[in-house]
């Protein structure tokens, strides 16, 4: 699986040509199914910011991941998976060229991912891209730290480890989401780190790790 790992989603000129480079094709032709499951482990998401992601309202920030001109347009909600049968939504998931991970909670995320059986199938999806918003970044990383977990259930603040570096997103967005707090932030994890802003987003092809950024962004723990 191709990776595009943001804060805000294709914010910019940058993010958008790094994506168009992983489809291998125009938007306009590529075939996405939104996943909206990591805002219900989240204390500020619910029915009202799910709806936006899922109308790609032109007029909030969904624009720059549901509304960025599809080919056609689904929604993959991994916690009614365990109850349809993989035999029904892993095709769904083969045929998509995107899949579009929101925030929210990343832990959430994470176990969703694996009691649907999507993170089992990922490694089996070489050519299909992954597209992140925050925690739908944060969820491919080792850790998130205890910083960002939210989800009361969580465990511990680990995820699915699919990259070997960890994402404070956000950064300089709100007022908990500075350089400063970032470097605290780092300090508790024990792997490399990229803090990112919303014009910043990290692809990972084959290992591979390429920052694309018309905004800030600093490597930490390195």
């Amino acid at each position: 699986m191709k990776l595009l790992l943001t804060s805000g989603g294709v914010t910019n000129a940058s993010i958008r040509a790094a994506l168009v480079r992983l489809l291998g094709k125009p938007i306009e032709r590529s075939r996405a199914l939104c996943i909206p499951t990591a805002q219900w482990g989240h204390p500020m998401c619910g029915p009202e910011s799910v709806r936006g992601l899922l109308a790609a309202d032109p007029a909030a920030d969904w624009r720059y991941l549901s509304g960025l001109g599809w080919a056609s347009l689904g929604v993959l909600e991994l916690t009614a998976l365990p109850t349809v049968g993989r035999d029904r939504w892993e095709p769904w998931v083969r045929r998509a060229d995107v899949l579009l991970a929101d925030g929210g909670d990343a832990t959430y995320l994470c176990h969703w991912m694996r009691q649907s059986g999507l993170a089992g199938l990922l490694p089996s999806l070489p050519g299909t891209v992954w597209v992140g918003v925050s925690a739908g970044s944060m969820v491919m990383t080792p850790r998130i730290g205890d910083y960002f977990v939210e989800w009361p259930a969580a465990p511990d603040d680990r995820a699915l480890g699919l990259v070997d570096f960890s994402i404070f997103p956000h950064l300089d967005a709100f007022p908990g989401n500075t350089m400063a707090d970032a470097e605290r932030w780092a300090a508790t994890i024990d792997n490399p780190a990229y803090a990112i802003d919303e014009q910043t987003a990290v692809a990972v092809v084959d290992g591979t790790v390429e920052v694309i950024s018309e905004g800030t962004w600093t490597r930490l723990r390195s």
